[in-house]
């Protein structure tokens, strides 16, 4: 009997793509398709699969399957702690107690985070005390085995980003809600990335299993196709069945939270510092100012002196979410208060202080510090990247990737995440919070601005509300229609080689109305400014019959005989242009200024 052919080992990595594993083989994609098909499989050659379909196939194919090895780092761990865990740095450990999970609902639209909101409330309200919810506070706490879960009422991934974008903590979990007959969708794949910029576990919440067409199998390998591998698949993402409208799965999904809770150690100290972080807020015509407030740590009475931002105030009532009056909140209570001086801004964080003089003190120093200040950017530009890696701010650059089809995305993804620099023992590599197709929307900006990411896009445009919350907040937005080039760029950034790129922007434009010779100055231009702002700094451009005549710097602006810096739209103004006297009326004159565009 003739022995054995001896199998070649191969590893073989968590996912990969169809062709990618017929390269680690050395087999044709024809091939492994077709043996994937063999096995009831139906995939495309750039199609990713999971570990065990792959071990198949290279068992099959006459191949030894082991699994890659993956080195533990500590470093990205470190990094990875979640922000609710920032809140009490500086607390005794010994007087922390464990906290109620603040509860995040994301997902696609129409998957039923409402819905599933709801029936949580009514179950819960109906095991309790009679009578429905009286008071909508952006949040509510339920109780399941005698422990309490504190749910945000804002679903919707924006509305989680928005609250780490201006520095808050956000939720401790999230619970993704994915519906059983319709899968993972593009806010799905959105709201994963959002999730897991910020750190914060994942609970799949299967929704919609009542309706007949129903299809958990096949959403759960969509889930594992984007990294979401069920428990049951010997994954570590729980994904619970559930229907917001019979309310089956229910309780299974409340348990899974509070099991989750229990593995991550969600704590606090009661008697510490307090504070927390502002949900929602409004100015009331009969009560003033009602803000509803997410307590973190510490307890929060009546009578304490809140700051949040610019406002500020003494509590003088703090009701929970059936509009009982209470007199305090331990952590992760959300209660609505009565006596700020002003609408607070949801996200902001907000901390108590010795009395209203101090607290007046410090909102006033903060207005004063907003008006001066210059609009800070949220994010670094790829040319101050390299600065803050030698000064040992980072250790990776954020990227958010979108490109036109899926055939562009691919390669720069994979071309990107190889890229890294390593300077002095330390590494500064790429690190892809999301890559999507499509044009570049407001939630992708509102992850990057949350996270410290630059957006790259690929042959697609950026939405008008994108591009507005962009200016804003100071998000990076490059765009480019050649491969080769973005790579360039990135990696030319990472090792510090990237020049900044200015060019010269309009900021406003005026109509020569009149025109005066002024002994020993020349001619001065008497014009109309009809959009934007004539500028004294500014270059001018004249335009004649739609053609650029002249260019040079504006020698002159005035009003009424008065040297003025600017003069905007809609006034009346002289202006000198250095060495141009050959002005006419009718003549177009454009005030542009040098901008730093990358």
């Amino acid at each position: 009997m003739a022995e054995a052919k001896e199998r070649k080992t191969v590893e073989i990595p968590e996912f990969l793509t169809v062709r990618e594993l017929a390269d680690l083989i050395g087999a044709s994609p024809i091939d492994v398709i077709k043996e994937l098909m063999s096995n009831g499989i139906m995939a495309s050659i750039n199609q990713q699969i999971d570990y065990d379909t792959a071990a198949i196939v290279a068992s099959e194919m006459g191949f030894e399957p082991e699994p890659v090895a993956v080195e533990e780092e500590a470093g990205p761990e470190e990094e990875a702690v979640p922000g609710w865990r920032q809140i009490y740095e500086g607390e005794d450990p010994s007087r922390l107690v464990e906290r109620p999970p603040v509860v995040a609902i994301l997902g696609h639209v129409d998957h039923g985070k409402t819905s599933l909101l709801d029936r949580i409330r009514r179950t819960n309200v109906q095991a309790g005390e009679a009578g429905g919810i009286t008071q909508h506070i952006g949040a509510y706490q339920v109780e399941h085995n005698g422990r309490k879960i504190t749910f945000l009422d804002t679903p919707g991934h924006e509305a989680f980003t928005s609250l780490r974008a201006r520095g808050a903590q956000g939720a401790d979990i999230v619970v993704l809600v994915v519906a059983a007959d319709d899968g993972v969708m593009p806010q799905t794949r959105e709201a994963i990335s959002h999730a897991r910029a910020a750190h914060v576990p994942i609970i799949v919440a299967l929704n919609k299993i009542d309706k007949p067409n129903a299809n958990p199998d096949h959403v759960k390998q969509q889930l594992a196709e984007v990294g979401l591998v069920p428990d049951e698949w010997d994954g570590d993402t729980m994904v619970i069945p559930v229907s917001a409208i019979t309310g089956e799965g229910i309780e299974d999904l409340l348990e899974a939270i509070l099991l989750v809770a229990d593995e991550v150690g969600i704590k606090a100290n009661p008697d510490g510092r307090v504070a927390g972080t502002v949900l929602e807020a409004e100015l009331d015509r009969s009560r003033g100012v009602m803000a509803t407030l997410l307590v973190q740590n510490g307890t929060l009475r009546r009578g304490d002196t809140v700051l949040a931002g610019t406002a500020y105030g003494r509590i003088k009532a703090m009701f929970d979410e059936r509009g009982k009056a209470i007199k305090e909140a331990p952590p992760s209570t959300p209660v609505r208060v009565m006596g700020l001086s002003e609408v607070p801004v949801p996200g902001t964080l907000f901390e108590i202080v010795k009395d209203e003089k101090t607290a007046r003190r410090i909102a006033e120093e903060r207005a004063e510090a907003a008006k001066a200040a210059i609009r800070p950017k949220s994010t670094p530009t790829l040319e101050e990247l390299y600065e803050r890696f030698q000064a040992g701010e980072v250790k990776e650059l954020n990227l958010i990737i979108k490109a036109d089809v899926q055939g562009s995305l691919e390669p720069i993804v994979s071309s990107l995440e190889k890229l890294s620099v390593e300077e002095n023992e330390a590494e500064l590599k790429v690190n892809i919070l999301h890559a999507d197709i499509g044009n570049v929307s407001e939630s992708d900006v509102m992850l990057a601005s949350a996270s410290d990411a630059i957006i790259i896009g690929f042959q697609v445009g950026v939405d008008a509300a994108a591009r507005r919350r962009a200016d804003s907040e100071g998000v990076e937005i490059r765009l480019y229609d050649i491969i080769y080039k973005l790579i360039e760029e990135v990696e030319q950034a990472l090792e510090g080689l990237l020049e900044p790129v200015y060019e010269d922007v309009v900021i406003g434009v005026a109509e020569v109305r009149q025109v005066f010779n002024i002994p020993r100055v020349g001619q001065v231009a008497g014009c109309y400014v009809r959009e934007g702002e004539a500028r004294r700094n500014a270059q001018a451009r004249i335009i004649r019959n739609h053609q650029v005549i002249y260019q040079g710097a504006v020698s002159s602006l005035k009003r009424f005989q008065e040297d003025v810096r600017e003069v905007r739209t809609g006034f009346e103004c002289g202006i000198g242009i250095e060495g141009f006297h050959s002005f006419e009326e009718g003549d177009v004159i454009q005030f542009t200024v040098r901008q730093r565009v990358h």
